[in-house]
């Protein structure tokens, strides 16, 4: 249990603690690097697998802005959505404040990242992508599920403490 000089920046107006927001922080403290501790910075933006997701979507878009319409329209539109879709997933469940909600969100954007993938197979099958932009995505895609099973796994053990903290 935290002590009550650390709790203290968590107590609301009524005198409460504020749970959600100490259990975000300390998911946070988990997911950055000792450079990142010592500055105190704590922002969705920060976190790896975050930045992987938002990687993978800008390339996607700016390699899918350049086909032609009817590619774009057909796999150009599912690919771009289910790479944005990742870290649309992580963003939201980040926002969440609830265990269940944020792992059920990280389940999302890892189905949406299986989505990708799909895409990407038959982009390459229709010869709608270059061998080096299918090397450049499989590179953006491959650390993505092994960060997104440290996430919810980071996620599940912070939800068994506080599930006996009560």
């Amino acid at each position: 249990m935290p002590s009550d000089e650390e709790l203290e920046k968590y107590k609301k107006a009524d005198g409460s603690i504020d749970w959600g927001k100490y259990a975000k922080d300390q998911l946070l403290n988990n997911q950055l690097s000792d450079d990142q501790l010592s500055k105190k910075v704590v922002s969705l933006s920060k976190l790896s697998v975050f930045k992987l997701a938002d990687e993978l979507s800008d390339y996607v878009w700016s390699m899918v802005n350049k086909w032609e319409w009817f590619a774009k329209k057909t796999i150009g539109d599912q690919i771009v959505r289910s790479a944005d879709s990742v870290g649309a997933n992580i963003a939201e469940g980040y926002g969440r404040y609830f265990f269940k909600e944020y792992i059920l969100f990280l389940y999302y954007a890892r189905g949406s990242l299986q989505e990708t993938w799909y895409w990407l197979e038959k982009a390459k099958k229709r010869d709608l992508i270059t061998e080096k932009q299918y090397q450049d995505v499989k590179e953006k895609i491959d650390p993505l599920p092994l960060e997104l099973n440290k996430v919810i796994k980071i996620v599940k053990q912070e939800a068994k403490k506080w599930k006996f903290k009560r």
